[in-house]
């Protein structure tokens, strides 16, 4: 694998990151395609509002950007502090298996406990095997068993 840097995306990578979005939104999740200027208004916001979120990228050679994570702040009343959500973990299909969702998750993790947030905690898709293998290799617990999630779609 080549050696990638994994760093919080700067406004210079705005195009290279909308694209793996894209990819990301509708290759891997079969969504609907968001209008390019919704999808770069997304980035700068957490560019810009450090306590919304944050986001990183793996930069390889020539500063090519081969995946990205995405993590939203909130506080949980039950801890009184601060949690991470981490909403996004990509990595471009032609870095899969080298290694890279890994560098990324571990990241995020080392990045959440440095500045004090209470848990991380993200979900997956039920049928995205290789994602929750990678996540209990890393020392995620499924916690399904615990609460039961809910959600009331407005489009």
């Amino acid at each position: 694998m080549a050696a990638f840097q994994i760093r919080p995306v700067v406004k210079e990578d705005l195009e290279q990151l909308k694209n793996l979005m894209l990819a990301y939104i509708v290759d891997f999740y079969k969504g609907k395609k968001p209008e390019d200027t919704q999808l770069e208004n997304h980035i700068l916001h957490l560019l810009n509002s450090e306590e919304a979120g944050t986001q990183f990228v793996a930069v390889g050679e020539n500063e090519t950007l081969a995946g990205f994570a995405t993590l939203y702040f909130s506080f949980s009343t039950t801890r009184v502090q601060k949690i991470a959500i981490l909403n996004d973990l990509f990595v471009d299909s032609a870095y899969r298996g080298s290694g890279l969702g890994e560098k990324l998750f571990q990241h995020v993790v080392d990045y959440t406990k440095k500045e004090g947030y209470a848990y991380m905690t993200w979900q997956t898709a039920v049928d995205n095997t290789s994602a929750q293998a990678l996540y209990k290799k890393m020392g995620g617990k499924n916690i399904n068993s615990e609460w039961i999630h809910y959600e009331i779609e407005h489009n």
